[in-house]
């Protein structure tokens, strides 16, 4: 068995992540055959620590089954830079800014926002928060952090570090009940501030939770700020699918990708009796996604666990790391940073089916 032969073997093997054999994809790092034993290094662009023994045994059994070879295989991750707009180049220390954003308020928008994070944290890689939210800061009391940045310089605030993340808000700089009564270009400043002036340190992504709309802070993310993708957060009822539209629109229209959608609150469990329900109605997301030719990265549940764990001030995914809920926000920040790495590949991802398991 020659090595070219392997190779082809790994190439004809369309991950469902990423769309495309390995060889196709760049991810074999290293391959070699010493007799009947074969040894295979796979290198992803987004980090996957959660199923990377699921993607070796794989691979083991499609070697072993097309080529006749035991198998030794490694995976690992290496997150680079993307794209981003024209004229705009990626931060230092940033690898990829990611926005989670909504066309509207009260759809959970920042819940979804630090569990991502957290999400791509816990499948490794290094992760930020920012909250951009100025009239609204929110992650400081669902990071339970009241700390307040340093600066050594006078220049520069080191972040606030909260459950692994590297976090800014202007609600770790101001009393928590002090309303921000600025016109748009102070909020503009002050988002551009928090952004540059913060010594973040060497991060794979730095997810944005933007506040609802398409105004002063969008168009400032959309123009100054390097954005490498986008993520729309839709409950399924009609009015909110028809604000999240916009924020889809806005963000094409500013050539910046949109990762996909995420559904939330898609249903309710009856804590009684398990019943599901539909309470904001059923499919908005999916319609929404197959109407714009984007990706449905997932679905989750109104769940009275994910409120109670953001308001305490330790999100589902810290809260419980190996729970349903948390391996679904996983599921979704898998999803969505293996569509940054390696583009749209149409029916490629897997459906994030419900089951009442």
């Amino acid at each position: 068995m020659s090595r070219d032969r392997l190779l082809a073997v790994l190439d004809a093997d369309v991950d469902p992540l990423i769309g495309q054999g390995w060889v196709a994809a760049g991810t074999v790092a290293a391959a070699s055959v010493d007799g009947s034993r074969a040894r295979v290094v796979i290198e992803l662009g987004f980090p996957a620590a959660g199923i990377h023994e699921q993607i070796g045994q794989r691979l083991r059994a499609v070697i072993r089954d097309k080529a006749g070879l035991d198998a030794e295989v490694e995976i690992r991750s290496r997150i680079t830079s993307h794209a981003v707009q024209k004229n705009l180049q990626p931060m230092p220390q940033i690898r990829n800014i990611v926005a989670v954003a909504s066309g509207k308020g009260g759809v959970g928008k920042s819940t979804v926002a630090v569990n991502l994070a957290l999400a791509l944290q816990a499948e490794g890689a290094r992760v930020g928060i920012l909250d951009a939210d100025i009239y609204g800061p929110s992650q400081p009391r669902m990071l339970g952090s009241s700390d307040r940045p340093t600066s050594p310089d006078g220049k520069h605030m080191h972040p606030i570090v909260a459950h692994g993340l590297q976090a800014m808000s202007i609600g770790f700089l101001i009393d928590e009940a002090q309303p921000m009564i600025w016109r748009g270009p102070m909020v503009t400043q002050a988002l551009n501030q928090l952004l540059g002036e913060t010594r973040w340190q060497d991060l794979d992504y730095l997810i944005v939770d933007l506040p609802p709309g398409t105004g002063d802070i969008q168009l400032t993310l959309s123009q100054r700020i390097p954005v490498s993708g986008a993520v729309i957060v839709t409950t399924p009822q009609d009015i909110a699918l028809l604000d999240a539209r916009k924020g889809l629109q806005m963000f094409r229209r500013v050539e910046v990708p949109v990762l996909g959608v995420v559904e939330n609150m898609a249903w309710h469990t009856c804590s009684n009796c398990g019943h599901h329900e539909a309470i904001f109605g059923a499919g908005g997301g999916e319609r929404l996604a197959s109407e714009y030719g984007i990706e449905m990265l997932g679905q989750l549940p109104l769940d009275l666990r994910i409120r109670e764990q953001a308001d305490g001030g330790c999100p589902t995914v810290a809260a419980d790391p190996e729970g349903e809920l948390a391996q679904r926000y996983r599921g979704i920040a898998r999803l969505a940073a293996a569509r940054l790495a390696y583009g749209v590949y149409e029916g490629s991802f897997p459906d994030i089916e419900m089951t009442d398991d």
